[in-house]
């Protein structure tokens, strides 16, 4: 799961840094943008690996898991484009994290 994080939020980054390439938005465009293609590409990937941990997995506790590719669409957003981390995203994140680690130690053993 914590690859399907990963993947998702370089996905995230992938598709933004296209997306800002983009002057018009044509099918030709679209197809030969590296950025979203490999956005995409990754997603595919993310997926894959997400129906994996599924097959022996509780959805209940994996799904919220990937509520994490925001922490890390937020750091790297930071990192790479160099967004503003305010407070609140900070609250945000902590309360997200906090979540999924709540959710972790109530699982099934």
């Amino acid at each position: 799961m914590f690859g399907c994080t990963v993947l998702g939020a370089a996905a995230q980054i992938l598709l933004k840094t296209g997306a800002n390439h983009l002057t018009h938005i044509t099918a030709l465009d679209v197809i030969t943008n590296w950025g979203l293609i490999g956005g995409l590409s990754l997603y595919g990937v993310s997926t894959l690996l997400l129906v994996l941990a599924l097959r022996d997995g509780e959805l209940s506790l994996l799904y919220p898991v990937i509520a994490l590719t925001y922490v890390w669409v937020t750091v790297l957003s930071f990192i790479i484009f160099h967004d503003r981390v305010n407070p609140l995203k900070l609250t945000g994140i902590a309360i997200i994290v906090i979540g999924v680690a709540v959710l972790g130690k109530g699982r099934k053993l």
